[in-house]
């Protein structure tokens, strides 16, 4: 089954998030730190069952635009979903090939993101 990874370090975000991704019927696993995504990403039975991404942009250690930098190394096509409460970030993702969201993010705007992104992904 293809999974979604959601990245946020704060807890009531990323329960927000999975709850509304859960009951759309997806499949949903989280981390709370880029470290933490990068970590799942990189596991060996992960190679393919991880096929969209959703990260907040401000987070402790790295920022969502550091964390898809790393990631595009790792996999390269991946598509990825940043949500952020700064319009202006999303200048950091210039040729990073994401999705941006701003929050508050509706959920079926989140939804119909995630899901074109499945449909669109590679």
């Amino acid at each position: 089954m293809s999974e979604i990874l959601l990245i946020d370090d704060s807890p009531m975000q990323v329960h927000v998030r999975e709850a509304v991704l859960r009951q759309a019927g997806f499949s949903v696993v989280t981390a709370g730190t880029a470290a933490q995504a990068l970590e799942l990403l990189g596991a060996p039975d992960d190679q393919e069952h991880i096929r969209v991404i959703v990260t907040d942009h401000v987070m402790p250690g790295a920022s969502g635009a550091d964390f898809v930098r790393e990631l595009r190394r790792l996999r390269p096509t991946v598509p990825v979903i940043v949500v952020s409460g700064l319009a202006e970030a999303e200048e950091e993702y210039t040729e990073l090939n994401v999705s941006f969201l701003n929050k508050p993010c509706p959920p079926e705007e989140l939804i119909d993101t995630v899901a074109k992104a499945l449909r669109d992904g590679h």
